[in-house]
């Protein structure tokens, strides 16, 4: 949500060079839970365009500006040693911290569970160099991780989202670089940036992460919202085609609840063709089964034949075919180990930890057994539709199939009974798939 008329949470102002001429624009960032104003514990910037991002912490202790195919040389300054927060944070199973060494020392790690108790430590004398270690919590909440080297002292907060299995566990995974080799590399303290570049922005709070794009041209306020498994806050309903639906807040996006069913059946010995008519198939040829899982619909179709990726396509006004980065953004919220804008989701076939079992319906009612690992933790309740490809229906029960509006390779997104992670692919064969529609960004 952009251009609000308050001021709260973390406030970031960011120059980012647009020109020659050292133009800027600046962006302010705020968060919100629900109409209640909250702080966020820190922020990304990631250029969609180009590359690169950028961390902002709050209260700021450090930041990164990582360019595609440059190592940013982080110690180029004063300080004898770099405690890098946390990443991803908040996290699910594990999450990695890296330690920049300028000189050799004793570097002594220990972290607090929110009552204080001691739960892992590191001592240890190391070299100059970028030292990594990851974290394994003992459940969820917050956790203190305090450093001590050369006389000094520096902490940073981590949140776990992690159910947990076992102790806390803090690894030593070694050097991911020394520092002799920063010497001859190029750096800079430049976002790289130019006007027309998509940005993802991803805010960090104690209640999750939220994601939004924008193509900024001038200075710009953001709102990320964090209120999520409730119906939208601007819009809890939607009637359309004489269809009432719910809708679903899952941090800064707006989901309908339900596969879209919108359009006349078609029976399977036929084919849609670009007229005014929307035209849907239904499992089995049953008018019951769109009624209970929505309509079936090939990609051409739902895309309203206008081929632009995140196009209005069969949704309402105000609504449109998810994009890629609309599914990967999601993925990355409702997923307890990758988060948005992880690289993870970048990737076909099966990805990420469990962010399909979070998506999908709970109990086996609609979903054949065992349903694994559906929590339906956002409200989503996603359903195994099925799918209609070459005159035959298959899967009903079984899979839940969502495309994207991408040109290219018209991907989708596939969810089963028997897997907690969602897969990646692409729509070869023009099967038809289910259909949810996200809202516009205001």
């Amino acid at each position: 949500m952009k251009k609000v008329n308050y001021l709260f949470g973390l406030l970031a102002f960011i120059s980012l060079s647009v020109n020659a001429q050292n133009s800027s624009i600046t962006l302010t960032f705020n968060a919100d839970n629900n109409g209640e104003a909250i702080t966020m514990d820190s922020l990304k910037i990631q250029n969609i365009t180009q590359g690169g991002e950028i961390m902002i912490y709050d209260p700021v202790s450090t930041y990164e500006i990582i360019y595609t195919g440059i190592n940013h040389n982080p110690l180029e300054n004063e300080d004898l040693f770099i405690l890098s927060q946390n990443h991803p944070n908040p996290f699910g199973n594990r999450t990695n911290i890296e330690i920049h060494l300028k000189e050799k020392g004793i570097l002594d790690i220990t972290i607090f569970n929110i009552l204080g108790k001691k739960v892992a430590g590191f001592n240890q004398n190391l070299n100059s160099a970028i030292h990594s270690f990851s974290f394994t919590p003992e459940g969820k909440g917050c956790y203190f991780l305090t450093i001590h080297v050369f006389g000094h002292t520096q902490t940073i907060k981590m949140i776990s989202r992690s159910s947990g299995i076992s102790d806390s566990k803090l690894e030593y995974l070694g050097v991911k670089s020394s520092f002799s080799n920063f010497k001859n590399q190029e750096s800079s303290k430049d976002f790289p940036f130019d006007i027309g570049d998509q940005l993802l922005y991803v805010g960090y709070s104690e209640l999750g992460e939220s994601g939004e794009t924008d193509t900024p041209e001038t200075d710009t306020e953001y709102t990320l919202q964090f209120a999520t498994n409730i119906p939208c806050i601007d819009e809890p309903i939607v009637d359309y085609g004489g269809q009432v639906y719910n809708t679903i807040q899952i941090y800064s996006q707006c989901w309908f609840k339900e596969n879209l069913n919108i359009g006349t059946m078609e029976y399977s010995g036929s084919y849609p063709t670009n007229n005014d008519t929307i035209e849907k198939y239904c499992f089995a040829d049953d008018l019951y089964f769109c009624s209970v899982f929505g309509g079936l619909y090939f990609w051409a179709e739902l895309m309203a034949y206008n081929y632009m990726s995140g196009t209005q396509g069969i949704c309402p006004e105000g609504w449109h075919i998810p994009s890629e980065l609309d599914w990967q953004i999601l993925e990355g919220a409702v997923d307890s180990e990758f988060g948005i804008g992880d690289p993870e989701w970048g990737n076909n076939d099966w990805r990420g930890s469990d962010a399909g079992g979070n998506l999908k319906q709970t109990g086996t009612s609609l979903w054949e057994p065992p349903n694994t690992g559906a929590t339906d933790t956002y409200g989503f309740t996603a359903l195994p539709a099925g799918y209609f490809v070459q005159g035959d229906f298959w899967g009903g029960g079984y899979k839940g199939f969502f495309y994207s509006s991408n040109i290219s390779d018209h991907e989708y997104r596939n969810l089963d009974w028997d897997q907690v992670m969602i897969k990646r692919g692409a729509g070869s064969g023009n099967p038809a798939f289910s259909v949810r529609c996200v809202k516009d960004d205001d």
